[in-house]
């Protein structure tokens, strides 16, 4: 570690204020930011801890029936908020790692990170939600644009995730053992319109949609219809766990059991 300013703001104005100074940067849980200032690979004047605005915490239902989530709303807050409306989400936030980053990690944090093997991308993709941010409202579609890229600018804050709460959803990962990460992960979720099914932990650029699998289960919503079925291996993450190959199998296995969960 080395020297820095830590700012702490009580407001999200007071944030965006703070930030606007140079050599500034917003931190929220910390679940990946510290690890890497630790190991020197980033190096910022001053962090902004988005920790302690009121603004930022908390879970509500707005009038089209959508789940408001804070940013700054923990991983715990989100699995015990959310059970009743929304179990699949709820299932989600509390197999991520451990009850100690549970308890530090944040919506709003993995959500800018865009961790090509994180959990909450799959739920945002799979149910077409809104990531709202101190500027503008942005559809999930448009957030996600490859490995630790998304659509947020220079000094923009996530305010909110707002999610559509689906008729049937599931998520199943297959865990790695150490890191906890989803070395493949699956959300899908059926609405009235059709299924969106959004993959994580498989691809070089992050979370996709497999849009084949789409395609069946909005017809007939039925783990056997995807039976056989893989997207192709071009892509897909090669590493000492798994084989792109294996990835892609991975992927037809985990998206069976989610709609059969669902």
């Amino acid at each position: 570690m080395y020297a820095f300013d830590l700012i702490r703001p009580r407001t999200l104005a007071e944030a965006v204020a703070a930030l606007a100074e140079d050599g500034a940067q917003p931190v929220s849980g910390g679940q990946t930011l510290i690890p890497t200032l630790k190991a020197r690979l980033a190096q910022p004047e001053r962090l902004v801890s988005l920790w302690n605005i009121p603004e930022l915490r908390g879970i509500c239902e707005d009038d089209a029936g959508r789940l408001c989530i804070g940013a700054a709303t923990t991983h715990a807050a989100v699995a015990a908020g959310v059970a009743d409306r929304f179990p699949a989400l709820a299932q989600l936030a509390g197999g991520i790692g451990d009850p100690a980053v549970r308890s530090r990690g944040t919506l709003g944090g993995s959500v800018a990170n865009n961790d090509p093997a994180a959990c909450y991308p799959a739920a945002v993709l799979a149910t077409g939600a809104t990531v709202v941010t101190d500027r503008r409202q942005i559809a999930a579609d448009d957030w996600f644009q490859g490995m630790f890229a998304t659509a947020l600018e220079e000094r923009e804050i996530v305010t909110e995730v707002r999610f559509p709460v689906p008729a049937r959803a599931a998520y199943v990962k297959f865990v790695q053992p150490a890191s906890r990460f989803a070395m493949v992960g699956v959300f899908v979720a059926q609405f009235a319109d059709g299924v969106r099914v959004a993959v994580t932990g498989a691809a070089e650029d992050g979370v996709f949609r497999w849009t084949d699998a789409e395609d069946r289960l909005s017809d007939r919503f039925d783990a056997t219809v995807l039976e056989g079925m893989a997207p192709p291996a071009d892509g897909m993450i090669g590493d000492i766990h798994a084989t792109p190959a294996y990835r892609a199998h991975l992927v037809g296995v985990m998206t069976r059991r989610a709609v059969a969960a669902a």
